[in-house]
């Protein structure tokens, strides 16, 4: 791999980072009349522990008790011009146990020819008809929220209660522009321009964070909902990979209190912890990124950060 050949397609002329619109957007429903009906064995994620997007979707799994309901493999961490493979002779990774693909290349384009995007986690697929029903996080997520209460083990768990949607979605919002996928941008960035365009709201937005979570537990409450599970991973990856590997070092989470305080308050919810893998997320990212990193080398630390 050469250069930052994953992401060819995903920088403007400016050098800024432009995130691909995900391709797959069909619904799970709770409707046995719904093009993909909810049923208990019949649909399988795809995902790695390494990236953010694709740890929402385990983290509801999780959450909602769908372990029985809906099956699981994890990709290697390591990902080259090929994307995704699958590699179970490594430590947390798994074979593909539905279709037995090398990589998850293949699922997309079984499900269609003539996809060219980058590979992207988590995959939603269903074993019935062999295709990949969703690959927008945002989108699986809200699936896994409500369509499944039939076969969860939580089904009185509502993560986007209607209360709150309005809320949610704001905060959402502006949380994905400027933190989940703010490090992203500035990450990516390939002019000194784009870099600071990116970076800068990047802290204004961790900074007014902060700030609320001095008078509330979690963004919307004493209860988690959508929007902290949105939020969790990129903090989760913050100190130990988007301060140095991404250059988003204005300041570390470590020395954002509340913050800080709320990230150790949803590590502690049962479940969310086995949800995190650190190995996978630092070799993913100090490894896969050549541009960013040349010599592949994965830092030992930090030691002090919040697991």
């Amino acid at each position: 791999m050469t250069g930052n050949a994953q992401f060819r397609k995903e920088t403007d002329e400016k050098g800024a980072f432009k995130r691909q619109t995900s391709a797959f957007r069909r619904v799970v429903e709770a409707s046995p009349e719904a093009e993909f009906p909810a049923e208990s064995g019949r649909y399988h994620l795809y995902v790695s522990y390494a990236c953010p997007w694709a740890h929402r979707t385990i983290i509801y799994r999780k959450l909602k008790g769908l372990e029985k309901a809906i099956s699981l493999n994890v990709v290697d961490p390591f990902r080259d011009e090929k994307g995704w493979r699958f590699t179970p002779d490594k430590d947390g990774c798994d074979a593909d146990e539905i279709n037995s693909f090398s990589y998850l290349r293949e699922a997309y384009e079984k499900s269609d020819p003539k996809f060219d995007q980058r590979v992207t986690v988590p995959v939603l697929w269903d074993k019935r008809t062999s295709t990949i029903v969703n690959n927008e996080s945002s989108e699986v997520i809200r699936i896994l929220n409500s369509s499944f209460n039939e076969f969860a083990e939580n089904p009185e768990l509502d993560l986007y209660p209607e209360e709150h949607r309005s809320a949610i979605n704001d905060w959402n919002e502006r949380i994905y522009e400027f933190v989940n996928n703010g490090v992203y941008k500035a990450g990516f960035a390939s002019t000194q321009e784009a870099y600071e365009a990116a970076v800068l709201p990047l802290f204004e937005m961790m900074d007014e964070l902060d700030s609320h979570l001095a008078h509330s537990r979690f963004i919307l409450g004493d209860a988690p909902l959508e929007v902290d599970w949105r939020l969790v991973p990129t903090l989760i990856r913050f100190d130990p990979v988007y301060v140095v590997h991404f250059k988003c070092n204005i300041r570390r989470l470590l020395d954002y209190k509340h913050l800080t305080r709320y990230l150790k308050d949803l590590m502690e919810v049962p479940g969310v912890r086995e949800t995190v893998n650190f190995s996978h997320i630092k070799e993913h990212y100090f490894a896969t990124h050549e541009k960013l990193n040349p010599n592949r080398i994965i830092p030992v630390g930090p030691t002090d950060f919040v697991n």
